[in-house]
């Protein structure tokens, strides 16, 4: 089962720091990813950010795996995006209001669930939420509304195939392998799994 009940949605002193350490991690491999949107327009062009997109949104899908509570998603992404601009992000402080909306995106999902399944299935619908949600925000901040309609359609595809596979796929791969190693015990992962093995 993959479900969770947690009776309070209080946040420990704990929970907070593994949703920091997240951020922190993700927001040096987010930039670091960026250096891999650069070498993909070579090969992917005008769709390339579209491509690699969902990645972006993967720390929000581990956090929300991890802590089953409302707002990790959103947290997450906002703190990933933070830190990115304390390192010296040239995106600069517009990255606050981007990992809010991609936050927001993967949110909604687990929200639609009342934050009680975290299934593979799940995990990637958040991925395309995120998605979703970023390509409304990239349509109004790149006006979007000028380019052909069939690149508009081949954008948003890939950019939810990006979504569910970087961020909905790997995230659950991420999630489970961190599982494995213990690290997660006693946490309302580890909790929703005793629980469901009883």
């Amino acid at each position: 089962m993959t479900t969770s009940e947690p009776t309070s949605y209080a946040w420990t002193q704990r929970e907070i720091l593994i949703v920091a350490v997240l951020g922190a991690v993700f927001a040096v491999l987010y930039l670091g990813w960026v250096q891999v949107w650069l070498v993909a327009q070579a090969f992917f062009g005008p769709v390339t950010m579209d491509v690699v997109m969902g990645f972006w949104f993967i720390v929000s899908i581990i956090a929300a795996a991890i802590i089953r509570k409302p707002g990790a998603a959103l947290f997450s992404e906002m703190l990933a995006a933070g830190i990115q601009i304390l390192l010296g992000s040239p995106a600069g402080l517009i990255l606050l209001l981007t990992g809010f909306v991609q936050g927001a995106g993967a949110e909604a999902v687990f929200a639609a669930t009342r934050w009680k399944r975290y299934s593979l299935p799940v995990l990637i619908a958040a991925g395309i939420g995120a998605a979703v949600f970023s390509f409304i925000y990239t349509w109004f901040r790149f006006n979007y509304g000028a380019l052909a309609p069939g690149l508009l359609v081949l954008m948003f595809t890939l950019r939810c195939l990006s979504g569910a596979l970087l961020a909905g796929v790997l995230g659950h791969l991420v999630v489970e392998a961190l599982y494995k190693t213990g690290v997660l015990s006693g946490l309302p992962i580890d909790h929703a799994r005793r629980a469901a093995r009883a």
